[in-house]
């Protein structure tokens, strides 16, 4: 098994940091990228950034955002919202990002994903699936889990792959922000269909859904807000409870984790 990414995510309605459930009743908890250090301090992986409101300004307003991170911060840098050609995705990767998140305009217009990766790269392209239990399946929804894409989450999830998706970030709608487990059986249908990594979001609130959703879910990285933001776990005590568990994670060697758990 090679090593499983801690990400930790930052949904941004600019200039704040936000948190909800469900995408719902937002709270400002201060400056992005003042979370952002503390977690990179910590050993996060990777850091992801989400504008919340993209789609209601049809444009992302994270560039000075994370232009400002990426001097400080030296993980890989993902950011998604807003993100409709592939113009747009140049100027985040301008700004400092190593990859781009697309959900909305890849449902809309699907050859976008194939016209990212082939000019960027398939590790820069992450697809972003919105998913909503409806029965015993799953729907892609967009729009922070507001609107309908009438698209199965597994079938949509494969033909992302096969269109040059490099990684697919896939978030329960149901189970985000509330931080009582991540759905299992979601991102075990998925992990089990594509080849390409998955990263399991939505619902972590303590060290054994982590565990839960690597051995049982199947997930690659596993992206994080609210066990973070409201100082649940500390990236070091994540990261001690993988090892304990058998699971493998990144050395983190720039600071001395025991002194920060």
């Amino acid at each position: 098994m090679r090593n499983i990414r801690l990400i930790a995510r930052l949904d941004v309605k600019a200039p704040n940091l936000v948190k909800g459930i469900q995408f719902e009743g937002l709270r400002k908890l201060g400056d992005p990228n003042d979370f952002a250090l503390r977690y990179y301090q910590q050993g996060i992986d990777e850091i992801y950034y989400e504008d919340i409101v993209a789609s209601l300004y049809e444009r992302n307003t994270l560039l000075e955002i994370v232009e400002k991170a990426t001097r400080d911060i030296f993980v890989p840098v993902t950011v998604g919202g807003g993100l409709r050609s592939v113009g747009d995705v140049e100027a985040v990767l301008r700004s400092g990002a190593d990859k781009v998140s697309v959900n909305t305009a890849a449902i809309k217009n699907p050859k976008l994903i194939t016209d990212i990766a082939s000019r960027f790269g398939s590790q820069c392209m992450v697809l972003s699936i919105q998913a909503k239990r409806q029965g015993n399946s799953w729907e892609a929804y967009f729009d922070n889990g507001r609107e309908h894409s009438g698209l199965d989450v597994i079938e949509w999830a494969e033909r992302g792959q096969s269109l040059g998706a490099g990684e697919i970030l896939l978030t329960s709608v149901d189970q985000e922000g509330t931080g009582k487990g991540i759905d299992l059986a979601l991102v075990k249908a998925v992990s089990d269909r594509v080849e390409i990594p998955v990263i399991a979001a939505g619902g972590m609130g303590c060290t054994k859904d982590l565990i839960d959703v690597i051995q049982i879910g199947n997930a690659d990285a596993v992206a994080m807000a609210h066990v973070l933001h409201y100082d649940l776990h500390s990236v070091p005590e994540l990261r001690q409870a993988c090892r304990a568990n058998g699971i493998p994670v990144r050395n983190f060697k720039n600071f001395n984790e025991e002194s920060l758990l």
